[in-house]
């Protein structure tokens, strides 16, 4: 497997074809994904998900991907190095490059926000016109058009953090958020005892502090979070259950079943065909 360098900070790429321009290749870089026309699926680590027009993807750097198209597609791709990312002033957006990362535990389309399919539709428009029509000052308004994009990425991404957590938000409480969403998979990272050593807190302290910043409790978020990933894995994966089960540390299929129903009153495999029937009709 060969890897891909970008030579610039920001790239922006047109591709019309019936195959897969991102195959056998590990990236270094950030890529936004637009499809323009067509159908098929996104294959990235373990889960593979469906893409047809309108689907707005973000693969990020190290990510194992790979594009199964179904017909003439037409792609935009707008590649994005780490250091653009961490060098870029974002005003008010906390760690972005920690939110772009939480992309690597979804899969599929990325756009969950209703508002923002009609401007990412007019942004992507703009940045075609850009390729097709090169003008004085291109380079800067490329530039802001990316910008926008990756907020636009950001703000549907921070969709699964906690739902009171704002920009306003102390940023010690998005540190810590961030740092739940990148170890979600390793239970001993978890406990209030390592989190409140990593931040210099008693875990007392840091029980109220996060409640009163996020309105849930540490332990309410960490559940939700693994939960909302753990729905994402069964409605656009192809995973087993008891892979689900080995990436999240769960001891079997069966604790795993409890969790879940705990919270669905149903079990994995209802849920899973009961959202695959509403999505049907």
């Amino acid at each position: 497997m060969r890897t891909e360098n970008i030579d610039q900070l920001v790239k922006v790429e047109y591709h019309q074809t019936t195959s897969c321009p991102l195959k056998d290749s590990q990236f270094s870089f950030f890529q936004i994904v637009y499809v323009i026309s067509g159908k098929g699926f996104l294959k990235i680590n373990n889960n593979i998900a469906s893409f047809s027009k309108g689907s707005l993807i973000l693969l990020t750097p190290n990510d194992h991907h790979y594009l199964e198209i179904c017909e003439n597609t037409e792609l935009l791709l707008v590649k994005f190095s780490e250091r653009y990312v961490k060098e870029y002033k974002w005003n008010s957006i906390n760690s972005m490059e920690c939110l772009l990362y939480g992309a690597s535990f979804l899969s599929g389309c990325i756009l969950q926000n209703k508002p923002d399919v009609v401007l990412v539709d007019s942004i992507i428009t703009s940045l075609l016109h850009g390729l097709n029509n090169p003008d004085l000052y291109q380079q800067e308004l490329t530039l802001h058009y990316v910008n926008a994009l990756i907020v636009i990425a950001a703000r549907n991404i921070s969709k699964m953090r906690a739902e009171n957590v704002t920009s306003n938000t102390d940023k010690r409480v998005i540190d810590i958020i961030d740092y739940i969403q990148g170890n979600i998979h390793d239970p001993s990272l978890l406990k209030i005892s390592a989190i409140s050593r990593k931040y210099g807190f008693s875990e007392t302290y840091l029980g109220s502090y996060f409640k009163k910043q996020s309105g849930e409790t540490i332990q309410q978020y960490i559940l939700n979070y693994k939960m909302r990933l753990i729905e994402h894995r069964l409605l656009f994966s192809d995973m087993r259950v008891n892979e689900i089960v080995t990436e999240f540390g769960f001891s079997d299929e069966s604790h795993l079943n409890k969790f879940f129903k705990k919270r669905h009153h149903v079990s994995l495999t209802e849920f899973k065909k009961m959202k695959g029937l509403k999505a049907l009709v």
